[in-house]
């Protein structure tokens, strides 16, 4: 999607209707900068307001992906296209999660391992060495439940016996064996249990 396009869609129609930055924005509940954003093509209308906004604009959802009015010919051909490009979109954004994952998971298991190995052999006072080993949990406490987030979230997990793909919930990530991201959980659409790898794509 051509974000500048889109942008300077809804500059056009918003004049069109005789309104201001600060007065559609009143109107959706939002702060005339983020109207700003959209309209310089910075940021995308958010999806939880993209109906009222469309209907403000007296448009539909695919015209505002597409950045243009379109003629019945070329509308169900727009519609495909602005499809696809929301799945790529989502696609790329789950990569960069999991990439982010990684990284987070990396980073926690360093720090834990490295004030464990100090204060294991390391002389210092008892008192010290608790503080050190209690330092070296926090992290791994707090980020690993917001690392199992991130995998649970993005992408899809695919069942082995019916090949759904699917994002199971939060607990089901939680609790199942894994290895790296394959889960032994049980499928929501045949029921069965199965080693179920994780899947960018749908």
């Amino acid at each position: 999607m051509d974000q500048i396009k889109i942008g300077k869609f809804i500059s056009d129609l918003r004049k069109e209707k005789g309104l201001t930055q600060a007065q559609l924005s009143e109107k959706l509940g939002i702060t005339d900068r983020a109207v700003s954003k959209w309209e310089t093509g910075r940021s995308m209308p958010d999806a939880s307001i993209m109906l009222e906004l469309c209907e403000i604009l007296g448009i539909s959802v695919n015209e505002l992906l597409s950045g243009e009015v379109l003629e019945m010919n070329s509308y169900n051909e727009k519609v495909e296209k602005n499809l696809l490009e929301i799945v790529k979109q989502k696609e790329e954004a789950d990569k960069r999660l999991l990439k982010m994952e990684i990284v987070i998971g990396l980073l926690i298991s360093i720090v834990f391992f490295v004030l464990i190995f100090i204060a294991s052999f390391a002389e210092m006072e008892d008192r010290l060495r608790i503080i050190l080993i209690i330092t070296g949990f926090i992290p791994f406490i707090i980020m690993v439940p917001f690392a199992l987030r991130i995998e649970q979230k993005a992408g899809y997990y695919e069942c082995q016996k019916c090949h759904h793909k699917y994002i199971p919930t939060y607990s089901s990530v939680l609790w199942a064996m894994h290895i790296n991201r394959t889960r032994y959980m049980k499928c929501p659409k045949c029921g069965k249990y199965s080693w179920q790898r994780k899947t960018i794509s749908k």
